[in-house]
């Protein structure tokens, strides 16, 4: 029997050791972990289970986790209704007539264009799915949840708040299906449920280098250009709320793209392209018309995922 002793102690030990890390999980990345067994997390997700020190502190001020409380900031990029496109003053539309809509024709290795990936400024992280529950979102419930996060009612954060979940309630396009996700778990459980499948893939925009200069750049298209499977998409959009929520749409049709660029200041990035190719239900009036001088319908149009935001498609070798 002593001789067996040192196995099992060595055994224990290490089931100790396993249950001490499974215990350190946050509970939204065990649900990942038990759902997506062959999906990597992207940096977009991750860094929002494990901010650093510096990410910590500023989740503890609401200004920070709601952002600046512009209106382009609350408007998910792709959906159809667009940015807030009225606002935007001559230099804001020359800013984004270089950054924001293309072709899906000049996705490809060797072309070139003027892009910015800022880091990302809303740190509000992921709350476990029981404590988002537990949270009203609804703007019928606005005076509880602005007593919730101590927000005034005139507040800016307030404001933020309300336009948050008045994007969250209103209906969507012709065809869209929308959702917003208040936490990890609810965003895997509707991205699975729409592509059929938890053998997905979960892809974010990243900057490859540390430390690199967020101001706009010349990016080129290096070789490497992947198309992504299928022609059905979820992609989920970071919300200014003080808790982790995105805006999740199935978008169809659509073609998605996973680039290596390089600028002109040598730093690399793994950007997600999304391009839309129905557009005859958008507003006639939305800002990608006026920056690519198109109609609805003629074409179809394309953009880069900003680094906060997910696309979700189905694996190559799904069933």
């Amino acid at each position: 029997m002593g001789f067996h002793l040192p196995l099992i102690f060595a055994l224990l030990s290490l089931a100790a050791v396993a249950l001490a890390n499974h215990a350190a999980q946050p509970a939204p990345q065990l649900y990942w972990n038990s759902v997506l067994l062959n999906t990597q997390m992207p940096r977009a997700i991750s860094e929002l289970l494990h901010p650093d020190s510096t990410n910590e502190e500023k989740s503890t001020n609401i200004m920070n986790a709601v952002g600046n409380g512009k209106p382009t900031d609350l408007i998910p990029l792709g959906a159809g209704y667009g940015i807030q496109y009225d606002r935007l003053t001559d230099n804001e539309l020359h800013y984004k007539n270089v950054t924001l809509y293309f072709f899906e024709k000049d996705i490809r290795p060797g072309a070139t264009m003027n892009f910015q990936f800022p880091r990302n400024s809303n740190t509000a992280t992921f709350l476990p799915r029981k404590s988002a529950q537990s949270i009203p979102f609804s703007s019928n419930k606005l005076s509880e949840i602005f007593n919730h996060f101590s927000a005034k009612p005139t507040s800016v954060e307030a404001k933020t708040i309300k336009k948050t979940i008045e994007v969250c309630e209103a209906p969507g396009i012709k065809g869209e299906e929308k959702y917003c996700a208040t936490s990890l778990e609810s965003m895997v459980d509707f991205s699975t449920s729409k592509l059929r499948t938890r053998n997905v893939q979960a892809i974010s925009t990243e900057v490859l280098e540390k430390g690199a200069t967020m101001s706009m750049h010349k990016y080129t298209t290096m070789p490497g250009l992947k198309k992504l499977a299928g022609d059905k998409v979820v992609v989920c959009h970071k919300q200014n709320y003080p808790y982790a929520v995105f805006y999740c749409h199935v978008i169809k049709p659509t073609a998605a793209y996973v680039l290596s660029l390089k600028g002109d200041d040598g730093v690399k990035v793994k950007a997600v392209a999304v391009c839309h190719l129905d557009t005859s239900e958008w507003n006639p009036k939305h800002l990608a018309f006026q920056i690519l001088k198109v109609k609805p319908g003629t074409i179809p149009i394309c953009h880069f995922l900003p680094t906060d935001h997910i696309i979700w498609v189905p694996n190559r070798k799904s069933g």
